[in-house]
């Protein structure tokens, strides 16, 4: 098995810019093609420790290339492109990294549809996930890196990868987007924390990743058992605090905010009702990440003491 870190540059920029570069990111393959340099250092330092998919057949074919006509000399701008269709209007070209991935987000959250795909962060320990749905602004992403930083499996900070056969959850261990204050808060609470360079003045403002450790990228292929739901809100000078929050509620704010809830129909119901009903459900305030830390490797001790 191939991984990206043993591809030498020239031969990687050379499949970019040819028929394609391709990866395996959990239950996907896609096939990356780039004619820019710094998606191809994006992919060299986030993507080191993936596997290489050298089939013909990939789930995803995506490319991110610099406008055409005046713009590839003035204002440059790149593209987004998913099977030759462009879904959003183009960006700086200092942007061509995070609009890669942005555009893979897009092509699962809108194309796998044999999964129950909700929008929430995900993170593993003792072989059960919690579930961190938030909306922007709640620390969702910063607790997310918190947490993969001090020994919790990083299965995604964005999407929620539900079986409904099995209820089973699916990794997806791509880097971490970090947004403003956040990338320095991480850097400064993890020597461990390897951040790529900052995209500046995006419509997220400062956007920076995070790269996944190489023990989750290892484990892309291992689901895991849900655990816990855990709606995160990051609060100046709060108690990290847990409070019990209702099945009902749970269940109601995660239908809202599944991307494909209504495409699966009764399989959705069934496959966010039996997730609830797996999981214990709380609302949580926290301040400071290592108070926060130990809230959760609490919560995860407990439940490996009890199964």
């Amino acid at each position: 098995m191939l991984r990206l870190v043993e591809v030498d540059r020239q031969d990687l920029e050379s499949r970019l810019e040819g028929r394609g570069l391709g990866i395996r990111t959990g239950p996907f393959t896609v096939r990356v093609q780039s004619d820019i340099p710094s998606v191809a250092d994006g992919l060299v330092f986030h993507y080191g420790q993936f596997e290489l998919w050298e089939s013909d057949f990939h789930d995803f074919h995506v490319s991110v290339g610099r406008s055409q006509g005046i713009r590839r000399w003035v204002s440059r701008q790149a593209n987004f492109a998913f099977d030759g269709f462009r879904p959003f209007l183009p960006l700086p070209v200092d942007q061509a990294f995070p609009m890669l991935e942005w555009g893979m987000n897009w092509c699962v959250s809108t194309h796998a549809n044999h999964l129950l795909i909700i929008h929430a962060a995900v993170v593993e320990r003792n072989g059960f996930v919690a579930i961190l749905p938030a909306p922007p602004g709640s620390g969702k992403s910063t607790l997310c890196a918190g947490l993969v930083l001090s020994g919790w499996r990083l299965l995604s900070d964005e999407l929620t990868l539900i079986d409904p056969d099995t209820g089973l959850i699916y990794p997806l261990a791509r880097p971490v987007s970090l947004k403003n204050q956040s990338i320095s808060v991480i850097a400064e609470f993890s020597g461990e924390a390897r951040i790529g360079v900052a995209a500046h003045d995006t419509a997220k403002g400062m956007v920076a990743h995070l790269r996944p450790p190489a023990d989750s990228v290892w484990r892309q292929r291992e689901p895991a058992s849900p655990g816990w739901i855990i709606f995160p809100k990051w609060q100046k000078d709060a108690e990290a605090m847990l409070t019990p929050r209702s099945q009902a509620q749970t269940f109601i704010y995660l239908a809202q905010n599944a991307f494909n809830y209504s495409q699966l129909g009764e399989r959705g119901f069934l496959a966010g009702t039996e997730l609830v009903r797996q999981c214990r459900c709380y609302d949580f305030t926290y301040h400071a990440l290592p108070d926060a830390v130990h809230i959760f490797n609490s919560l995860a001790d407990e439940k490996k003491a009890t199964t």
